[in-house]
């Protein structure tokens, strides 16, 4: 793992990533089931990134959000997205104040919401492009610019947003730029008979299961670090590479790709692919990627990352649809196999 071991003892690292394990167990007192988006969730946490949720209504997305806050030692705030949301509403307005001792009277910066380190954005395609792209420009940059003057964003920054498929009407879809900013697209599905019969238990009876803290901000920013030093093989970048190259039509030899897909997955793409990779390793417990590390995390880091054309909509298919012919065509190199 590079010189980072060196700093930090790997009995600590160790002992951290013990706390992700507490961290899933506390959960589980709250949420029932969804594993595999809770992973997810904490992949797009480790590996730097923000998070985009969908999935219908019912489905405890905003539940899960706040829970996963209240077990970390985290800045949390909510921020529900309608119509009328300013972009002021989120990062914040200059006020008027008066200094009492002179009389003389200044602007001074009122921080928005968007200054935490967990940031909910609930139900963000119900808000106009423009409120939308304050917020989408703060998890880019890490940092807000107003009236001239910059100001950094708290570390770690965490956006986890959600959307509803559903109930189109009255909702602004996010442009392909701009869900390119997310890191991944996660969905959110129905439980399972035996979940939903859990769900009925807890929920309706008459106490709820409740969570603590179990991670703080060193902690976090400590597995961030040693996220980017897991170690990755020149064979699994080539394979990585390869996947996102054959999502493009212009240079794809696959035919599902030059049949529905107008644009492929650009260089984000890659290197998100590559980061959650290593992520998805770190979760595991191991510090070297494997092939199936890799493939994995290929569906939430591509799916908003692909433009279907007209043909593809007619015909009911769907980036996960391409994204399956990707890993099932794309050929893996002999040195990983061996």
């Amino acid at each position: 793992m590079g010189n980072l071991l060196n700093d930090v003892n790997e009995q600590q690292i160790n002992q951290t990533l013990e706390k992700l394990n507490l961290l899933k167990q506390q959960l589980g007192n709250v949420i029932v089931g969804q594993h595999e988006v809770i992973d997810q969730i904490l992949i797009a946490l480790l590996a730097q990134g923000h998070c985009l949720l969908e999935g219908v209504p019912g489905l405890a997305k905003t539940l899960m959000i706040s829970t996963l806050a209240k077990t970390m030692d985290l800045d949390f705030n909510r921020v529900q997205f309608t119509p009328d949301l300013m972009p002021s509403d989120i990062i914040g307005t200059e006020i008027l104040e008066t200094d009492h001792a002179s009389g003389d009277r200044f602007f001074k910066f009122q921080q928005g919401p968007v200054f935490t380190q967990i940031l909910l954005a609930d139900e963000i395609n119900r808000t106009p492009p423009k409120t939308q792209s304050a917020l989408l420009e703060a998890m880019q940059e890490r940092s807000i610019s107003f009236a001239g003057k910059q100001y950094e964003l708290p570390q770690p920054f965490f956006v986890l947003a959600t959307q509803n498929p559903v109930e189109q009407a009255g909702t602004y879809s996010l442009p392909e730029a701009q869900l390119d900013r997310f890191l991944l697209f996660v969905r959110v599905v129905y439980p399972s008979f035996a979940e939903e019969i859990e769900i009925l238990k807890r929920t309706t009876a008459t106490q709820s299961g409740r969570v603590e803290s179990v991670i703080n901000q060193q902690e976090i920013l400590l597995l961030q670090a040693v996220t980017r030093a897991v170690n990755i093989s020149d064979s699994l970048l080539a394979y990585g590479a390869s996947l996102v190259q054959a999502s493009r039509p212009q240079v794809s030899k696959l035919a599902k790709v030059q049949q529905f897909v107008s644009w492929g997955a650009g260089p984000r793409a890659s290197q998100a692919l590559i980061l959650c990779a290593k992520a998805h390793a770190l979760l595991r417990g191991e510090f070297s990627v494997s092939l199936d590390d890799v493939r994995a995390i290929a569906y939430p880091v591509l799916r908003h990352r692909l433009v279907l054309n007209f043909q593809a909509e007619a015909q009911q298919v769907t980036t996960d649809d391409i994204i399956h012919e990707l890993l099932e065509d794309t050929q893996i190199p002999a040195s990983v196999l061996s």
